[in-house]
Order: structure tokens, then C-alpha cells, then sequence
């Protein structure tokens, strides 16, 4: 039998990483995924072992091949997706790991960002690269471990040290190249959004050596060539995450926007070649830049906590057995009881950026049993999902006409019908749920040429199905205050600089 010319991707995500194959018309020819550990030493951090996830790597690649019964050989291009803003450092002659992988969940870094924000950094860095100064992204975790690690930032300096994002540490490994894409670079806090290159007055405001950061290239080009895993198959893109569900749903146009549930929920919309600012908590990042044309914008507003808050009512509370039984316990009741829970287990992000919040559930009576616990932890993602709309659309020109979603969470039909009734919007999963990994594959098969455009990926996109809004406008305006009212009480609960110091 001739196996097709086929497209890898390779999805290094928070809680797994996978790898997926793709045929020339973009049907989904294997995929094979290995969960990696979660470490959370201390209140706060949250950490994972670079390399386990190189080796999970190692393992998920060729047992998507054997799946497809192909070898290296019949794949002619290799993407990758990763978790954006989760980063590490490692030794450039050894290639071994001097830091664990610091996620974008962590909030160790707090006392960086304190001290970068009372120094009157804030409107710099937020006008230079279109995001405030936070932990959740990556230069504040570098800046942390060049003021904790002994001996790193001298070595830094020496030029022995590689920084950068999970591309980088995977692109490292399989082709023993130093280089980012433009996507990630975007999310370090120290990316210049208009010129799309380090900015030298960000490195001196975060203390942050330049020989240790990657080089800075284009969502699609040739990377370099695997010498491992895949020997010989050349890396032909790399974007963060969020940016490849945009483009696996096939956002080209300005207005058109996703939102992926997974860890967290993540909806970014096409604002097309002029960065958007936003004063309402959103952040302006790039899109994705194609060799040769001009770089696309989207706003996004990060939620940190959806999938997320499923896992822990299963691990940590025992309130389900799995994960999907989260919608079958929520639909056992009508409604939440009076019930809401809000999951700032790291702080809220968009729109209100409150690192001192803290999760709270509220409204608990007598009445209130599982179920409607249930139903509050799945209300909890559509009405943090909801504020993020209703930031965006004070920005953008015009109402969203419907809203793309995918990740695993879009499998809880309950939960996709409860966003369309608090966004009062349709709500469209493509075919394929998982399009982090199909955006990857896209932007490595049209740097390669196994597709001529965006037109073509276009015209891919199918839908699988939809949901409309039936909820009422008395009861979304009722709850949508009520929510707000929550929110409220999750607000400013600590100061947390006892928490996250060294």
C-alpha cells in the first residue's frame, strides 16, 4: 500500500503532548498522546520536567507513525503548537534542563512584576509589546531565575545558557537550532509589536541578557531539519497554541474569532495588520506572520481556569469520577440553585488581571447539592468566557456574528449550549475539535506547499455542529450580575508576595 504524503504535528500542550498526522486533503490520518506529570511545589508554582516531555515526544511520534503504518520517510513537513508562555532554561553545550518548565499558570514571579510596575515600567511595556507586565508571561520567570539560580545569569552572559518557550527547547532537540516564532515571541513581554523583534529598552527594564533568547522568525518557514525523531523532515512552522487553533478554525478574515476550552479557555479574534490596543484587559498579540506579507493581529482575553476546574473537582474534591462526568452530575438539576463558583486559583486574567484574587464558591444554602455544583463549575467557564466577549466587542467595530470553539471541553454539549445562552451567540465546532494541532499542520503544510493558500485551508474548514441561544434576556441579564457579584468577592482576597517568594 502507498502511504500519502503526509504533514506532522507535534501539539506540546499544559497537560499532554500529541502527535498528529495529516493527509494532503488534511484528513486526520493518526494521532498518538502521552499526559505528562503536573508539579505544584509550593502554593503558587506550577511546574513540569522538561525531559519528560522530550521524551513523550520520542514515544508519541513514532507510535503515530506505526498507527499510520508510515515512516519518516512519507512526511514532508513537521509543525509544532505549544503551551505559549511556559518556558525554561538549558545548557547550550549539554542540552540538559537548568530550570524546570515554568508554566504560564505560575505565580512565583509576582515580586517581578511588583517591583517592574512601582518602578513606573507599566504603560512601557504594556504600549512596547502590546501586553502588561504579568506572570503570566515569560520574561518575568526568566528574570526570577537569573535572580535565584546561582551562578545562571553570569553563565547567561558567557553565552552558555539557551532561553526560551517549549518550540524552542522541541525545535532545539530535533534540529539543534535556538530560534521562536514570532507568535511566541510575542506572549515574553519583551517582543516590540510593531517592529517584531526584541525590544532593547524591554531587556534593560527586565534585566534580561539578549545572547540568551532565541532568534525571532515567521509562523511558517524552514526552521532546519529534524536529525532525530523524524530524521530528515524539515520544521517548516511553529506557533503558540492559541494562535493555531486561530488559524486551524481558519480565521483569516477580521472578525472572525475561536475560543479553545481546554486547561483554560483562550478566545483570540482576527483584528487583521494593525495591532488593536485594548484598555478593557485584553491583550493584543500576534496572530501569525507569513514569509513575505504583512504580520496579523488578534486581541485575545486569556481565562485561566476551565478545564482546569473540572480536573480538580475530580482529583482533588471527588465530586466525579471522570472528567466527562462533570456534564452528566450538572445536568441532573435544572439550574445552579443559587450556586456560583469562581476558579481564580491563580488569580483572574482577562479582562480584570487580579493576581490577589483567589477562588471562591458563593450562595451555598441548605439546598445546594452536586449537581449544582456541577452546573456552577460549567457556568463558571461560559461566564468568564462572556466577559471576555463583552470586552472584545467594546473594542471591535462590530457585534461577533458566531464564535468558533474547539479543544476537549467542546465534547460537554451542556457546556456549549450554556455558552451560547450567556453569549447570546451561535456557537460552531469544526470537525475536528482538536485544531491547535490542525493549525500547526496547516501552517507547516502551506510553508511547504502542500497547499497553495489560505483560500484552500479555507474551504477545509467543516462544521460538525452548532449551538443557538435559548435562554431568555431577563435570566442572562439576572445571572450575568449575580456572576458579577462573585467576582467581586474573589477580588483582592490576598496579598500574595508571601507566597511566591523564594
Amino acid at each position: 500500500m502507498t502511504v500519502p504524503r503526509l504533514v506532522a504535528a507535534i501539539d506540546q500542550g499544559t497537560g499532554s503532548t500529541r502527535c498528529l498526522l495529516f493527509d494532503e486533503s488534511a484528513q486526520l490520518v493518526s494521532m498518538a498522546q502521552r499526559q505528562h506529570a503536573q508539579h505544584h511545589p509550593r502554593p503558587g508554582w506550577s511546574e513540569h520536567d522538561a525531559t519528560e516531555i522530550w521524551a513523550n515526544v520520542r514515544r508519541v511520534v513514532p507510535e503515530a507513525l506505526a498507527d499510520a503504518g508510515a515512516t519518516p520517510a512519507d512526511v514532508v513537513a513537521l509543525g509544532i503548537a505549544n503551551q505559549r508562555e511556559s518556558c525554561l532554561v538549558w545548557d547550550r553545550a549539554t542540552g540538559q534542563p537548568l530550570s524546570p518548565v515554568i508554566t504560564w499558570e505560575d505565580t512565583r514571579a509576582s515580586v517581578v512584576v511588583d517591583r517592574i510596575v512601582a518602578d513606573g515600567h507599566h504603560d512601557d511595556v504594556l504600549r512596547a509589546t502590546g501586553i502588561p507586565p504579568s506572570t503570566y508571561f515569560a520574561a518575568s520567570r526568566l528574570r526570577w531565575l537569573l535572580d535565584t539560580v546561582p551562578d545562571l545569569e553570569e553563565r547567561c552572559l558567557r553565552g552558555e545558557v539557551a532561553f526560551g518557550t517549549m518550540e524552542s527547547w522541541l525545535i532545539w532537540n530535533l534540529a539543534g537550532v535556538h530560534v521562536t516564532d514570532v507568535t511566541n515571541a510575542s506572549r515574553t513581554n519583551l517582543m516590540n509589536i510593531e517592529d517584531l523583534d526584541w525590544d532593547p529598552h524591554m531587556l534593560a527594564v527586565f534585566g534580561i541578557p539578549e545572547r540568551v533568547l532565541p532568534e525571532i522568525r515567521t509562523t511558517a518557514e524552514t526552521y532546519g531539519k529534524c536529525s532525530d525523531v523524524l530524521p530528515g523532515v524539515p520544521i517548516t512552522a511553529a506557533m503558540g497554541d492559541q494562535q493555531a487553533a486561530l488559524f486551524g478554525q481558519t480565521c483569516f478574515e477580521v472578525g472572525q474569532s475561536k475560543c479553545t476550552f481546554g486547561t483554560g479557555a483562550f478566545l483570540l479574534v482576527n483584528t487583521g495588520v494593525v495591532p488593536q490596543r485594548s484598555q478593557a484587559g485584553l491583550l493584543s498579540t500576534v496572530a501569525y506572520v507569513l514569509p513575505g506579507e504583512k504580520p496579523v493581529f488578534a486581541l485575545e482575553g486569556s481565562v485561566a481556569v476551565t478545564g482546569s476546574l473540572v480536573q480538580w473537582c475530580r482529583d482533588s474534591l471527588g465530586l466525579v469520577a471522570t472528567a466527562p462526568g462533570i456534564e452528566t452530575l450538572a445536568a441532573s438539576v435544572d439550574d445552579n440553585g443559587g450556586c456560583y463558583v469562581v476558579p481564580a486559583f491563580s488569580g483572574l486574567y482577562a479582562p480584570r488581571w487580579d493576581p490577589a484574587a483567589r477562588g471562591v464558591i458563593v450562595g451555598l444554602t441548605s439546598f445546594v447539592n452536586r449537581g449544582h455544583l456541577a452546573r456552577g463549575v460549567l457556568e463558571a467557564a461560559a461566564w468568564q468566557t462572556a466577559d471576555v466577549v463583552a470586552a472584545i466587542q467594546g473594542v471591535v467595530d462590530q457585534p461577533l456574528p458566531s464564535l468558533r470553539v474547539d479543544g476537549g471541553m467542546t465534547t460537554n454539549h451542556l457546556l456549549m449550549q450554556t455558552v451560547a445562552d450567556v453569549l447570546d451567540l451561535r456557537i460552531e465546532r469544526p470537525l475536528y475539535s482538536e485544531t491547535v494541532s490542525v493549525g500547526a499542520a496547516y501552517a507547516a503544510g502551506l510553508s511547504a506547499g502542500v497547499w497553495p493558500d489560505l483560500d484552500t485551508l479555507s474551504r477545509l474548514w467543516r462544521r460538525a455542529c452548532s449551538w443557538e441561544p435559548a435562554m431568555d434576556h431577563e435570566t442572562r441579564e439576572r445571572e450575568r450580575a449575580r456572576w458579577a457579584s462573585a467576582v467581586e468577592r474573589a477580588q483582592g482576597w490576598m496579598d500574595i508576595s508571601d507566597t511566591v517568594r523564594p
